[in-house]
């Protein structure tokens, strides 16, 4: 577990693991978060701007939050954000291989809450190519170390 003090902007921190890209996930979670064409079914697929099955950015979202929580990268008092700017780049296909990488852009202390401070972090979703498919830079909420 990470204190506020304990980061420093340029720090960086990756996944332990590659998380593997299933059709079957991509089309489960499609039908239960976003069912469109391009997510559903590969015929369909083809046809669309995307050329071919891809998982929903909700998807890839969900998977780089997981890859996240299970990485390096342990804010005390978690991983809680207070929004950010989320982008999707390329389409995460059947077979991609996903991991991340986190960086550390800015660091404030809370003016309100005295025992917190406010991370600025780039979170970058790769594949197996070493592509990024997704970026997320949310601001974080971390806990200071107790005195």
């Amino acid at each position: 577990m990470q204190y506020f003090e304990d980061f420093a902007v340029g720090q960086k921190f990756a996944s332990a693991r590659r998380r593997h890209v299933e059709a079957a996930e991509i089309k489960g979670f499609a039908a239960a978060y976003d069912p469109q064409p391009f997510h559903l079914d590969e015929a369909a697929a083809q046809g669309s701007v995307f050329g071919g099955l891809a998982a929903s950015g909700w998807h890839t979202a969900a998977l780089t939050m997981s890859l996240v929580v299970g990485s390096d990268f342990r804010p005390a008092g978690g991983i809680l954000g207070f929004g950010g700017e989320l982008t999707w780049l390329k389409p995460v296909r059947p077979g991609d291989e996903l991991r991340v990488e986190s960086e550390i852009l800015e660091l404030r202390p809370s003016r309100s809450r005295p025992d917190q401070g406010l991370v600025a972090v780039r979170v970058t979703t790769l594949n197996q190519h070493g592509e990024a498919v997704q970026t997320f830079t949310p601001t974080l909420l971390v806990n200071r170390r107790p005195l």
